[in-house]
C-alpha cells in the first residue's frame, strides 16, 4: 500500500512539538508518499525491526475508564512484556495514553490526545538513560535496559488514522534529528525532553498491522542500551478506510525493562 507518510524536514533551527497545543508547534512536514507493507504478511521481531504484533487480551472492560485502567492495565503490560523480551522487570512509567482520530469528538479534549502526525521516536538515547534511572530497584546493577511501546486499536477495525514503524534496520544514526517534546498539560507548570524528530531516506522500510482487533497490541522499542536501534513511528491516513469509517481510538503504554547485572 502507498500512502503518505510525514516527516520532519531538515531545518537550521531545532524543531519542537507540545502534547496539546500544536499552533506552537515548529516542525516542518515534509509529507512524502511511501510503500507502507503489511506486517501481518512478513512477521517481524523486538530484536531485528524492533516492533512486532501480539495477541494480548485485557480485562479492562473499558479503556477510556481512567481508574480501571490504572488499576488493571499495568500489571498486564508487565506481564506482557516479561514474557516478550526475558527481561528480568518491567516497570510502567506512566498512566495509559488515549488518542483519537480528529474526527473523533474526543480528539483534543484529553491530555496529549492527538495522533501523532509526523514520524519521530518518543526519546533520545541520552533521555532514554535518564527515564530508566529512576526506575532502577535499590541495590541493583544493570547490564542492559530499554523502553518500550504497547500501542492497541480500540475502535474496532479498519483504522482510519492507524500507526506505520519503520524498521529499525532500515534507519541511519544520521536520520535522527534532536528534537524538543513538550509538555503542556492545562493547570500544570510546562515541562520537557529531548525526542528525535525523523528525516527522509529512501532507505526506509515502513510497516503497518491492518484491521487490528481489541485483542491484539504492537509492540516497539524506543530505546535500548546494548543497540541503536529505535523505532520511529507516525500516523498515517489510512487510503483504504471507507470515508465513513468510524475514528481511530487506541491505548499506549509506556514500559521500562531491565536486565540485571
Amino acid at each position: 500500500m502507498k500512502a503518505v507518510i510525514n516527516y520532519a524536514a531538515r531545518t537550521d533551527f531545532r524543531q519542537r512539538y507540545y502534547a496539546n497545543d500544536h499552533a506552537r508547534d515548529t516542525v516542518v512536514i515534509d509529507g512524502q508518499d511511501r510503500m507502507i507493507s503489511s506486517g501481518r504478511d512478513a512477521p517481524t521481531s523486538l530484536d531485528r525491526e524492533g516492533f512486532c504484533l501480539v495477541a494480548h487480551r485485557s480485562d479492562v472492560a473499558s479503556f477510556e475508564d481512567r481508574d480501571a485502567v490504572a488499576a488493571q492495565h499495568p500489571a498486564e503490560i508487565v506481564e506482557l512484556l516479561l514474557g516478550q523480551t526475558g527481561a528480568d522487570a518491567v516497570f510502567v512509567t506512566g498512566p495509559g495514553i488515549l488518542r483519537f482520530g480528529e474526527k473523533s469528538r474526543q480528539a483534543g479534549r484529553l491530555n496529549n490526545s492527538m495522533p501523532a502526525r509526523f514520524a519521530h521516536v518518543d526519546v533520545t538515547a541520552d533521555t532514554a538513560a535518564g527515564l530508566a534511572a529512576r526506575s532502577v530497584p535499590d541495590g541493583k546493577s544493570l547490564r542492559r535496559y530499554a523502553q518500550y511501546n504497547v500501542w492497541r486499536s480500540f475502535s474496532g477495525a479498519p483504522q482510519d488514522v492507524p500507526l506505520a514503524l519503520c524498521d529499525a534496520t532500515s534507519v541511519a544514526a544520521d536520520d535522527l534529528m534532536i528534537a524538543d517534546a513538550l509538555f503542556d498539560e492545562p493547570g500544570k507548570p510546562e515541562w520537557g525532553f529531548e525526542s528525535w524528530l525523523l528525516a527522509a531516506s529512501p532507505a526506509h522500510r515502513w510497516h503497518w498491522f491492518p484491521e487490528m482487533t481489541r485483542d491484539e497490541a504492537i509492540i516497539f522499542k524506543t530505546s535500548d542500551s546494548q543497540a541503536m536501534n529505535p523505532v520511529p513511528h507516525v500516523a498515517f491516513d489510512n487510503p483504504l478506510a471507507p470515508a465513513d469509517c468510524h475514528p481511530r481510538a487506541s491505548i499506549e503504554m509506556r514500559a521500562v525493562a531491565y536486565w540485571y547485572a
